[in-house]
């Protein structure tokens, strides 16, 4: 990738900056995982048995830990350590609650965990051809990340998007392995097909044609989770898409009300004239809440006019860009 900056319509070639230790990369990660990654920050080089877990985080939506490791070169599987390390989690449950409620002074308990959306993230200047082809499954749970620095101080993370729709527990050659079998029994990624399998057809072709509109919105991506499907610009939610039989209910983020009336400081108001949005609020596991306007997509729904809608949300967090 290159970077260029523009002034009075001439560009100027910004070069890489490349990052010489692993360290440098951890500190600039750890300081912003919130900014990045949506996650909250737990411990730094947290020991489990013989392993060191280069950083400890917990996505609060999910209600489940991630773990951070950061690579340079090449010369490693992700598979392999991967699954490595998501076995050592599983099997040492309470370390890892232990270590969450005295780095952030919280009582999570062993029930408040979803142990089944744990996944790791792989950070790494640049991974090979083999890396990224080893985890093209769509139940992978790992993510790769390629991380640049540029002269000018800019920082780019480049998610590695998989198309596939191959399912890994059908790799004969992968999930022989005793720990990746382990695994693979308590962790479960959830994607865009084991939401859309509850709902009726007709509702399905409704979804098909509202997210090939959605994918025309610059930065965003629809992220599966096991409850909903989220539609993410850059690290901010937008909305959430909830899978019923008859129906898809989406719910645009709107803020928070405080007590005093006040509201929060990126609070949303609609413009609905066809007034088809409620009221709604949402939670996540972890106690996180949000006030929300619901629209219920239907077979007879005007998918052009819930475009309308969500693309209102879109450019209040997205700004003058657009």
């Amino acid at each position: 990738m290159e970077v260029f900056n523009l002034k009075n319509n001439k560009v100027e070639f910004i070069e890489l900056y490349p990052f010489k230790v692993e360290k440098e990369i951890q500190e600039i990660i750890e300081k912003n995982t919130d900014t990045f990654f949506r996650l909250e920050f737990v411990r730094s080089e947290f020991p489990i048995g013989e392993f060191r877990i280069d950083t400890l985080c917990f996505d609060k939506e999910t209600s489940s830990f991630v773990l951070i490791e950061y690579k340079r070169g090449s010369s490693y599987s992700v598979i392999d350590q991967g699954y490595s390390y998501l076995s050592l989690m599983l099997n040492n449950k309470t370390e890892f609650i232990v270590e969450y409620n005295e780095s952030l002074n919280r009582t999570l308990k062993r029930d408040d965990v979803d142990w089944t959306q744990s996944r790791i993230i792989f950070i790494s200047q640049s991974f090979n051809a083999y890396q990224k082809n080893s985890i093209n499954f769509k139940n992978m749970p790992f993510e790769l990340w390629e991380i640049k620095r540029f002269y000018n101080e800019t920082i780019i993370l480049n998610k590695h998007i998989s198309a596939s729709k191959e399912n890994i527990n059908s790799i004969s050659t992968i999930t022989n392995s005793p720990i990746i079998q382990s695994v693979n029994k308590e962790v479960s990624q959830i994607d865009e097909d084991a939401h859309t399998s509850k709902t009726d057809k007709e509702i399905v072709n409704k979804w098909g044609e509202l997210k090939s509109k959605i994918q025309e919105l610059d930065n965003t991506e629809l992220v599966s989770k096991r409850q909903y499907i989220s539609l993410v610009y850059n690290t901010k939610i937008l909305c959430y898409f909830n899978f019923r039989k008859n129906l898809i209910l989406i719910e645009i983020i709107r803020g928070n009300i405080n007590p005093d009336g006040t509201t929060s400081k990126n609070y949303f108001t609609i413009n609905d004239p066809e007034k088809i949005s409620s009221e709604g609020s949402w939670e996540w596991k972890s106690g996180v809440k949000g006030t929300s306007y619901k629209i219920k997509l239907t077979n007879t729904s005007d998918i052009d006019y819930i475009m309308f809608l969500i693309t209102q949300k879109f450019k209040s967090v997205a700004g003058n860009r657009y």
